[in-house]
């Protein structure tokens, strides 16, 4: 006679993985839109790119949100998460000129939660709406064995759409034409590492034991750009963008300049963060790491035209989107990016 619980008594529980799915299936369904022919419940998902497009390309990502999982993990929060998972990989179909559309997620859990894996799922799925994203699909997956008690792992696919013409690229930039840049909501999902070494943050306790307003910076969501700055892209005034991811500042924007030019930046041109200068004066980290690590403060830099700026603050003002004038392009000096100014470090 076969055992018919024999799968749950090796650890995973079938029963609790269609739980969570009933339980997140409604916000997801909220993100689809009529480009989504099928969605969860299949073996794969649909989505139509319809026919408003000439030369359509498809502008594809992949990413997870690193170890800042582990202090969602350790405050037993787990409804941001998701955005910063979101934020990553739609600000980077954002910063090639693409139209986010649609994305798939992978959670890999120790043990089955439904109430964690939909909460999770769910800030998953409302960031994706912020995006203009249909969560058309993913995997959930119990794996016991692999994954610490409690622990979970996240990781995201995306896809977005742009007629090839409107595609951002580096070739597209010229001397004089200026730098915009886009605060950061705080740390984003970039550099947990080293704020964890610096925080001394080696389990849950230690972060739990930290000030509360210091726990709520920390967990703070990475911003979503899509909404307010496709409208830009769309009416043609960007020419080139960088995501500021990891590497920051220094080893993202050449990504998006050609390489006989260098991006000028004058410190005091945007506001630094009060995070990033707790970190610096806590972990006494040089000038150089700071910028290798951090975003200290800017998550989206554009590159518009001089004849174009006035129209593009414009529109960003008028899409409640802050931005600050950084700085412009200039012949190549000697690194990529160069700061003018006095350092804040």
């Amino acid at each position: 006679m076969t055992n018919e619980n024999a799968y749950q008594k090796a650890g995973v529980d079938i029963k609790a993985g269609e739980k969570a799915v009933d339980l997140m299936q409604d916000e997801v369904a909220k993100t689809y839109n009529d480009n989504v022919l099928s969605g969860i419940g299949g073996f794969g998902a649909a989505y139509a790119l319809g026919t408003d497009y000439k030369d359509p390309v498809l502008i594809s990502g992949a990413d997870g949100v690193g170890t800042k999982l582990l202090l969602a993990i350790a405050a037993n929060k787990h409804d941001t998460i998701g955005q910063d998972l979101v934020g990553m990989v739609a600000n980077d179909i954002l910063a090639q000129g693409a139209k986010p559309a649609f994305m798939l997620d992978y959670l890999a859990v120790d043990k089955m939660r439904p109430e964690v894996v939909a909460e999770i799922v769910q800030g998953i799925a409302h960031a994706a709406k912020e995006s203009g994203m249909a969560l058309i699909g993913g995997e959930s997956a119990e794996l016991p064995g692999l994954y610490a008690k409690n622990h979970y792992d996240l990781a995201a696919f995306a896809v977005g759409i742009a007629e090839r013409d409107q595609l951002l690229k580096p070739e597209n930039v010229d001397v004089d034409d200026v730098l915009i840049g886009l605060p950061s909501s705080g740390i984003h999902s970039n550099g947990y590492s080293l704020v964890r070494h610096i925080y001394h943050i080696d389990n849950e306790v230690a972060f739990q034991q930290l000030d509360e307003q210091l726990q709520t910076t920390l967990l703070k969501p990475t911003a979503l750009y899509a909404k307010s700055v496709w409208p830009l892209v769309q009416a043609g005034l960007v020419q080139s963008m960088a995501h500021i991811t990891g590497g920051g500042l220094v080893e993202n924007l050449p990504r998006a300049l050609p390489k006989h030019l260098s991006a000028e930046i004058s410190w005091g041109s945007w506001p630094i963060l009060p995070i990033f200068d707790d970190l610096q004066q806590r972990g006494n980290v040089s000038l150089a790491d700071m910028l290798l690590t951090f975003n200290n403060g800017l998550g989206l830099v554009l590159v518009v035209k001089p004849s174009q700026l006035a129209d593009a603050m414009t529109m960003l003002t008028e899409n409640e989107q802050p931005a600050y004038l950084l700085g412009k392009i200039t012949d190549r000096q000697k690194e990529a990016v160069v700061f003018t100014g006095v350092a804040p470090w």
